[in-house]
């Protein structure tokens, strides 16, 4: 799909704040409020534009401690990454993971009620068949910077 000038800086205002008004946004882009958002419309059949949502302070609402872990599997094979995978998605305090290279295989953020919540998860996986070889806890000490979904037009730049 082809993006123009407009169209890029549809999106990098949406991605700052997804709740602004038809009116506002086209003022914003310098276009009338039809024309913008036909374009928003396009955006978002295309699949650029998949949706709209309210950033949460969970801490507000529960306290949990976030834990990351690096975890290296016993065989490297189709079916191992498989199934740790699935377990990953099965687990509803993981809120983050990636495969990576370099001398391990995943980086997991799990988000648990205490440390003894997080361990007895752990332990829980090393018991199952996932096959786990070792992995190695970090406890963060304070959130430093958190991603967000924010975007600018030189990001989608060509």
């Amino acid at each position: 799909m082809k993006l123009d000038r407009y169209d890029l800086k549809i999106l990098e205002i949406l991605s700052r704040d997804g709740r602004i008004t038809k009116s506002r946004l086209a003022e914003a882009i310098n276009l009338s409020v039809s024309p913008c958002w036909e374009r928003v419309r396009r955006l978002e059949k295309a699949g650029v534009i998949e949706g709209y949502s309210a950033r949460l302070n969970t801490d507000v609402l529960v306290k949990r401690t976030p834990v990351w872990v690096q975890v290296e599997l016993k065989a490297h094979n189709a079916e191992s990454f498989a199934r740790f995978e699935a377990l990953v998605h099965d687990t509803p305090e993981v809120t983050e993971c990636v495969a990576v290279g370099g001398g391990l295989d995943y980086l997991v953020k799990i988000e648990a009620a205490s440390i003894d919540t997080y361990q007895r998860l752990i332990d829980d996986w090393l018991t199952s068949d996932v096959g786990i070889e070792r992995y190695f806890t970090y406890i963060v000490t304070k959130t430093v910077k958190q991603a967000s979904a924010e975007i600018s037009a030189s990001d989608l730049a060509p």
